[in-house]
């Protein structure tokens, strides 16, 4: 008993206290899964119909760039089938632009400029996600400790939803909502059998989530799955700065370098292009294959020093190995951010990652109802009157000539004098 006290108090006080971050996480977090989908919805005519014949390489796709902006550098390149090519620009000053070019013909169907501090509507929502719009050094952690917190409310509202005992009235009331019930009924079903049904799914985002913002999380939960394996930090690969040109023009080494990946991958559904920084000698460049479109986790990087194309390797069992090459920790791992928004069960996953968020969302609102309904509703529960309490008793309800009844002969009601009067030789 005094086991649920305690777990009905943590509940209680800490879905109060987190009860607006947890909202806004969810929210936003709920809009953020379909980024992908809806940006193709807005524009159409992005998507480019396969063609058997081969796409524009970096080379190509940074000319035309240049051709636009003789002041900025191309940073990357993005290529998924059936789509354009994204291209980003960008400066030190932190402007820049995004171009979306016909991968086959090279036409510039959008261009879409970016000053400094300009943000999207998706870049806005995942900051709210991530820091809820405030410095990052101040709103992250907030975040995550909101989200550690979200993680001990799914778990204590279990215990509280879990049944004394199992019969049919608690059966029905624990998994289904009374849709014809008053208003505090359906809110109360709402908070418990929508919680209770979207448990497993909230609590693998929010553990998910973690992994990002929790060094000391991330460190132990990789520990636990990798069989005591270190997480290890992770190291950017250095091209050999003194070996500048020595082999390849720029041109030539950025183009050898895509094409000797696609050739490794002719069926990948996309390709991530990150070009060396002209300024540094030692930036290497890097392309990531997507095999599985919309998904993450399967995805193979390839580093190549900008000067020799010397494949380069890390040694982290995470950041550096393929998804098939990984043990377990590692795969996990790889596949965190996939598990977070859905996609590793592919678009079905994604429709209940949606859904599980939007009742996370709703927890806050209708939990926060329901404290209120019991502490300050009007149909609270008043002590009843004693029966002895005749101060209780509405005036009203009491006769003007009402005379407390003795078992005796002498005293009696008023309204039994007429009758006695008529009987006075039975007293």
């Amino acid at each position: 008993m005094a086991f649920r006290k305690v777990n009905n108090w943590l509940h209680l006080w800490l879905g109060l206290g987190s009860g607006i971050i947890v909202f806004i996480v969810c929210i936003t977090g709920c809009i953020w899964v379909f980024n992908e989908e809806i940006d193709a919805l807005l524009a159409p005519e992005t998507v480019i119909q396969q063609q058997d014949k081969p796409v524009l390489v970096p080379s190509q796709l940074a000319k035309i760039t240049t051709q636009l902006y003789t002041d900025k550098n191309i940073l990357y390149v993005t290529y998924q089938q059936g789509r354009a090519v994204n291209v980003g620009i960008g400066s030190r000053q932190g402007e820049g632009a995004t171009l979306k070019v016909n991968p086959y013909t090279g036409d510039v169907i959008s261009n879409k400029q970016r000053k400094k501090g300009d943000v999207n509507f998706f870049d806005f929502i995942l900051s709210g996600h991530r820091f809820l719009w405030m410095p990052y050094e101040i709103g992250r952690p907030i975040v995550n400790y909101a989200t550690l917190i979200f993680v001990v409310l799914l778990i204590t509202g279990l215990v509280w939803w879990y049944p004394k005992k199992w019969n049919k009235k608690t059966t029905e009331k624990s998994f289904k909502i009374k849709w014809g019930g008053s208003f505090k009924r359906v809110n109360l079903d709402l908070h418990n059998v929508l919680g209770f049904y979207s448990l497993l799914f909230l609590l693998a985002i929010a553990l998910t989530g973690m992994v990002y913002g929790i060094k000391w999380y991330s460190e132990s939960m990789y520990w636990a799955t990798s069989g005591g394996q270190s997480l290890g930090e992770f190291s950017r690969l250095k091209s050999d700065s003194l070996q500048t040109e020595k082999f390849y023009a720029s041109e030539q080494a950025i183009d050898k370098a895509f094409l000797f990946a696609m050739a490794e991958n002719p069926k990948a559904e996309g390709f991530y292009y990150s070009f060396p920084d002209t300024a540094k000698a030692s930036s290497v460049i890097s392309i990531y294959v997507y095999p599985t479109s919309g998904q993450f986790y399967n995805n193979k990087s390839y580093q190549f020093d900008q000067h020799t194309l010397k494949q380069l390797k890390g040694t982290s069992p995470v950041y550096d190995q393929d998804y098939e090459q990984a043990g377990f920790g590692g795969k996990l791992r790889k596949m965190n951010y996939d598990i977070h928004v859905g996609s590793i069960l592919g678009f079905p996953g994604k429709v209940l990652a949606f859904l599980a968020s939007l009742i996370g969302a709703s927890l806050p609102i209708t939990g926060f109802l329901v404290w209120w309904g019991r502490k300050y509703g009007k149909n609270r529960k008043v002590k009843a009157p004693s029966q002895t309490d005749f101060s209780a008793t509405p005036r009203s309800t009491v006769p003007r000539n009402f005379v407390p009844k003795r078992i005796s002969k002498k005293l009696v009601l008023q309204e039994e004098l007429p009758i006695l009067q008529t009987n006075t030789n039975k007293i």
